[in-house]
C-alpha cells in the first residue's frame, strides 16, 4: 500500500510549494479544487502533505493575498484561527502579535527559512512586509521549540517570499484608497535553461490618521501617516539534478507618525510640540545550497543575514529644530544545515543551527550579543493508519549555557475521513535584551522561561468539508509579563480553537472560533491584550469574472496596562467586503471595503483604529 505521507526531496521543494497555489487550507478560504492536497514546509522543516501533517497549521495563499488589498500582514493574519494582533493606531504602526495567548517575542517569524525580528524587544515589524512580494504565509499553532528553537512558544508564522515561474511572467498593481492612501508595483518572475529570477519593487503612502484616543497620554491630534517602499529580488540556478543554489534578498525601508516625545529631551518637547517619526527598516539576504546525495539522502545549507533597524526621530513643530533620535539596530547572522533521509517511508532529520544577535543603540545595554548554537534529530515514522513525529534538540546560549527541549506527536486514522492528532513537549525561552538591561525597566536577574505544553486535536475531511477541534493546554514557569517585565510564577495558556472550510461549488465558507484564557498564577490575571471569544467568517462566491467576498470578525473584550493598574477595552465587531472583476487579459479590478459599520475600537490601551475605508486596485498579470 502507497503510503499517505509523501516526503519530497529538498530539490523538489520549490514544485511541491507551488501545489499550494489556489488550494484550501484549514481556517482559510479557497476556492474549489481538484488538485492535490497543499503542501506545508512550517510543520515539520520539511514537505508534507497537509492533510498528514500531524501540526496544526494554516496557509495563507497567494490569492489571499491579493484579496486583501492596501491592507496589511497584520489584517490578513487577524483572519488567522489562534492568532490576535494588536497595534498602536495607523495603518503602519507598531504591532504584535499573540498566538494561542502567548506573547509577540513568543512566537517566530521566519522568512524562507531565516529568522528575522528584534534582539532587544523581541519582536518583529509584521506592519512593514510587502504583501504584494509574498508567495504564501504558513502559521504553525503550538509549541515548536524542539524543531525551531527557543522561543517558538506560540507557534511559528513562517513568509515565503515569489518564486521564480516558468517562462517570463510580469505583474503590476495601482491602487488608491482613503486617508491619502496610494499604492503601486511591479514585478517580474521568470526561468531560461538553468536559471530563474524574480524581481520586485513596490510604493505604499498614506496621510493616515490619528493614533491615539483624545484624552490619552502623549495625544496629538495631527495625522500620522506613512510611506514605505520595498524591494526583493532572487536569483537560482540548477548545477545539475543533484545540486542547486539560490539567492533571495529583500529590502523593506519606511516611516510612519505617531505620537512622543524623545529621551533624553534637550528641547523639553512633548507630544503637541514635536513631530515624531519612526523609521523601521528590514533588509535580508539568504544564500542556500540544495544537494541530493543519493535518492533517499538530500540536504540544504541556508545561510541568512538580516538587519533589524528602528531609528525615531523627532523635531520641533514650531522651527524644525532637531530634537534627538533613538536607535535599535539587531543584526543577525545565521546559518543551518539540514540532513533528510529517507528509510523506508519513514525520514530522519539532522539539523544544526547557530544564531549571533548584535545589537548596536543609542542604549547602552550591558551585554549587547548573543550566540545561540543548536542541533536537532527528527523522526516521522508513518503507517497506513498512524504515524508520529519524535524531535529532540539540545540548545546553547552564550549567556545562559546549555538546554534541551524535546517534543512528541502521533496522528490516528479513526475512519478514511477521521483523524485524531495529539502531541506533547516542552518550551524554552531566554529573557530579551530589554528585559534584562533596558535602564529604569530590565532586570538582570531575570531567568529563562521554560514550558510544557499539550495538545489533542480531532479533524474530519471528506469532499468540500474540512473540520477541526483543538484543546491545547501551554504552562509556561517564568513567564515574563510584557507591560511590567515582572517574572511571574506560572502561565498557564489553554484554549481552544474549532475551525470549519466548506465549498458548495463557486460558494466558499470558512468559519473559525478561538477561546483563549491565558491566566498568571497565582494572581490568576489575564494575560494582557488577548481576548477570551473571537469569531471569524470569510465567505467568497465566484460568479463569471466576478469574485465577491465577505469577512466578519468578532471579539470579545481584553485587559491591558493602565498605570497603576488595568483597563477592559471593548469587545467589537468588524465587517469587511469586496469584489474583484476579470477584465481579460490579464486585467482585474479589486474594490474594497473595510469596516462597514465605520466601528470604533482599540486593540492597545490609548490608541485607535482605522474606521471606514475604500480602496480600489487595478491590476495586471501576463
Amino acid at each position: 500500500m502507497q503510503s499517505r505521507c509523501t516526503r519530497a526531496p529538498v530539490l523538489g521543494v520549490p514544485a511541491a510549494v507551488a501545489a499550494l497555489m489556489g488550494s484550501v487550507s484549514l481556517g482559510a478560504v479557497a476556492a474549489p479544487t481538484t488538485e492535490l492536497a497543499p503542501v506545508v514546509v512550517t510543520a515539520t522543516r520539511t514537505p508534507v502533505s497537509l492533510t498528514d501533517v500531524l501540526a496544526d497549521v494554516t496557509i495563507l495563499d497567494r490569492e489571499q493575498l491579493e484579496q486583501a488589498g492596501l491592507q496589511s500582514l497584520v489584517d490578513v493574519l487577524a483572519q488567522v484561527p489562534g492568532v490576535q494582533m494588536t497595534a498602536n493606531g495607523s495603518y503602519r504602526s507598531n504591532s504584535g502579535v499573540f498566538l494561542r495567548g502567548a506573547t509577540t517575542s513568543q512566537t517566530i517569524l521566519l522568512i524562507n527559512g531565516v529568522r528575522v525580528g528584534s534582539a532587544t524587544t523581541g519582536g518583529y515589524s509584521l506592519e512593514n512586509l510587502p504583501l504584494d512580494r509574498i508567495e504564501r504565509v504558513e502559521v504553525l499553532r503550538g509549541a515548536a521549540a524542539a524543531l525551531y528553537g527557543p522561543d517558538a512558544v506560540g507557534g511559528v508564522i513562517q513568509i515565503f517570499t515569489r518564486e521564480p515561474q516558468e517562462g517570463l511572467r510580469r505583474a503590476a498593481t495601482l491602487g488608491l484608497g482613503s486617508d491619502g492612501q496610494r499604492k503601486a508595483g511591479a514585478s517580474l518572475q521568470g526561468k531560461s535553461g538553468p536559471w530563474g529570477y524574480t524581481l520586485g519593487v513596490g510604493h505604499e503612502r498614506a496621510t493616515g490618521i490619528n493614533v491615539k484616543v483624545p484624552g490619552a497620554s502623549g495625544f496629538n491630534p495631527d495625522e500620522d501617516g506613512f510611506e514605505f517602499t520595498s524591494v526583493d529580488a532572487s536569483l537560482r540556478y540548477q548545477i545539475n539534478h543533484q545540486h542547486q543554489v539560490s539567492w533571495q534578498w529583500l529590502l523593506s525601508d519606511g516611516e510612519y507618525g505617531f505620537d512622543g516625545s524623545p529621551f533624553p529631551n534637550p528641547l523639553s518637547l512633548n507630544a503637541a510640540t514635536a513631530r515624531a517619526v519612526a523609521q523601521p527598516r528590514l533588509t535580508q539576504q539568504t544564500l542556500k545550497w540544495s544537494a541530493q546525495w543519493t535518492p533517499d539522502w538530500t540536504s540544504v545549507l541556508t545561510i541568512g543575514r538580516t538587519k533589524d533597524e528602528s531609528v525615531n526621530q523627532y523635531w520641533r513643530l514650531s522651527d524644525g529644530a532637531f530634537g534627538g533620535q533613538s536607535r535599535f539596530d539587531t543584526q543577525r547572522t545565521q546559518w543551518s544545515w539540514q540532513h533528510d533521509i529517507r528509510l523506508g517511508r519513514d525520514t530522519l532529520s539532522l539539523v544544526a543551527e547557530q544564531r549571533k544577535d548584535e545589537v548596536d543603540s543609542t542604549t547602552a545595554y550591558t551585554v549587547s550579543e548573543r550566540t545561540v548554537r543548536g542541533v536537532v534529530a527528527s523522526y516521522a515514522l508513518v503507517r497506513d493508519r498512524w504515524d508520529a513525529l519524535a524531535t529532540v534538540r539540545r540548545d546553547r546560549n552564550s549567556q545562559f549555557g546549555h538546554f534541551n527541549t524535546w517534543a512528541l506527536s502521533a496522528g490516528y486514522r479513526l475512519a478514511p475521513e477521521w483523524r485524531w492528532v495529539a502531541s506533547t513537549g516542552t518550551t524554552f525561552q531566554a529573557p530579551t535584551f530589554n528585559q534584562l538591561y533596558f535602564p529604569g525597566f530590565g532586570n538582570p536577574d531575570l531567568v529563562p522561561q521554560r514550558g510544557r505544553a499539550h495538545e489533542v486535536g480531532l479533524r474530519y475531511q471528506h469532499g468540500g468539508t474540512r473540520a477541526s477541534a483543538v484543546v491545547y493546554r501551554n504552562e509556561v514557569r517564568g513567564f515574563i509579563t510584557p507591560a511590567t517585565n515582572v517574572q511571574s510564577n506560572l502561565a498557564v495558556l489553554e484554549g481552544v480553537t474549532l475551525a470549519l472550510d466548506q465549498t458548495w461549488g463557486a460558494t466558499a465558507l470558512s468559519l473559525s472560533y478561538d477561546y483563549a484564557d491565558p491566566r498568571l498564577k497565582p494572581t490568576n490575571e489575564r494575560v494582557l491584550r488577548v481576548a477570551r471569544h473571537v469569531l471569524r467568517t470569510q465567505l467568497r462566491h465566484r460568479h463569471g469574472p466576478w469574485t465577491s467576498f465577505a469577512e466578519l470578525r468578532l471579539s470579545s473584550d481584553r485587559e491591558d496596562a493602565q498605570w497603576p493598574g488595568r483597563v477592559t477595552l471593548p469587545g467589537y465587531g468588524v465587517l469587511n467586503v469586496g469584489t474583484t472583476y476579470r477584465l481579460g487579459r490579464g486585467l482585474s479590478v479589486l474594490a474594497r471595503l473595510n469596516n462597514v459599520t465605520d466601528k470604533t475600537y482599540s486593540l492597545a490601551n490609548g490608541y485607535t483604529t482605522p474606521g471606514r475605508h475604500v480602496f480600489v486596485a487595478l491590476n495586471w498579470n501576463d
